[in-house]
């Protein structure tokens, strides 16, 4: 049987195209230690979100100097709190979690994004160093109002932060 020249490149090209595509995904799993998308985060029962003590009262607590825990609710077309209010130059640990559809909190302008699904509590951590406004979105369709779902993250200057008591 006779193989035409080009077939022979063409052959070559693809099975060299294969092989750098078979090493790059083994070196991206186990070379560059990228961890894959697990399922441990914690658990949560979506229905009984009132009457969880992190979440029944979404909310800006602080843990340490310059340490933040936010707990946020996103539901159909809103976030809660809103808006998120820190001061700057602080580590803020956000814990997320949907009572009723997939939803995403991506903090607009940043690399802050993660995937919010019921029954489970997504945890994030990011240092907001700069004071300002940040919008926050829904990155995933949720229903007919999902272009209204929208949030605000506001990064005071240190010396005019107050963080509400609500006791």
């Amino acid at each position: 049987m006779n193989v035409h020249t080009y077939e022979k490149v063409w052959l070559g090209a693809a099975m060299v195209l294969i092989v750098f595509f078979i090493a790059s995904v083994t070196y991206g799993a186990i070379g560059a230690g990228v961890a894959m998308v697990d399922d441990s985060e914690e658990t949560i029962d979506p229905d009984t979100l009132g009457e969880d003590d992190r979440f029944g009262d979404p909310r800006v607590e602080q843990v340490g100097d310059d340490e933040y825990e936010v707990y946020a609710v996103a539901r159909t077309f809103v976030f809660q709190p809103d808006p998120i209010e820190v001061p700057e130059d602080s580590t803020v640990t956000f814990y997320i979690t949907s009572g009723d559809v997939i939803h995403s909190f991506s903090v607009v302008g940043t690399n802050a994004n993660v995937m919010v699904i019921p029954g489970e509590v997504a945890t994030m951590t990011v240092e907001v160093d700069e004071p300002g406004e940040y919008g926050i979105v829904c990155n995933e369709y949720c229903g007919p109002g999902h272009h209204d779902m929208e949030g605000l993250l506001v990064v005071q200057p240190e010396d005019e932060f107050e963080l509400e008591d609500d006791e």
